[in-house]
């Protein structure tokens, strides 16, 4: 959840927030049982890694949504490419289901929007819901 508005550097105060989804190749519903909660280790392993704070995600079936903050200094095209393709490979490697149904995990495409903080909780919100599909 977000608990501060801002966020600081040594040379800037910021709000970053983006609201991501991408979907499964095909939109095969592979995002289930353990891939989904492997995904969900992957992605936060790698938001570590690159310094992206994941607010919230939630899987449905085939497709992904999550909600990051993230500092000015990060573009997010490199965000998006680097949390698709790391999960891909690795899950591709220990899934043998996911080598067998798609040639590659994600497609190429994705949708991202920011966020505001008026719209956190609406987003928040819609995020957890995603669940109940």
């Amino acid at each position: 959840m977000v608990t501060h508005r801002w966020k600081k550097s040594k040379t800037t105060t910021y709000n970053i927030n983006y609201h991501i989804i991408w979907c499964v190749k095909y939109r095969r519903k592979l995002l289930i049982d353990d891939v989904d909660t492997r995904l969900k280790q992957l992605l936060i392993e790698k938001s570590k890694e690159i310094g992206v704070i994941i607010e919230k995600m939630e899987t449905d079936k085939d497709h992904i949504h999550l909600f990051v903050t993230s500092d000015p200094t990060k573009a997010i095209h490199w965000i998006v490419q680097q949390f698709k393709g790391y999960t891909s490979r690795i899950l591709r490697k220990e899934i043998s289901i996911i080598r067998t149904r798609v040639p590659s995990l994600w497609t190429r495409s994705y949708y991202v929007e920011t966020i505001g903080h008026i719209s956190d909780k609406v987003i928040l919100k819609y995020i957890e819901e995603q669940k109940n599909h």
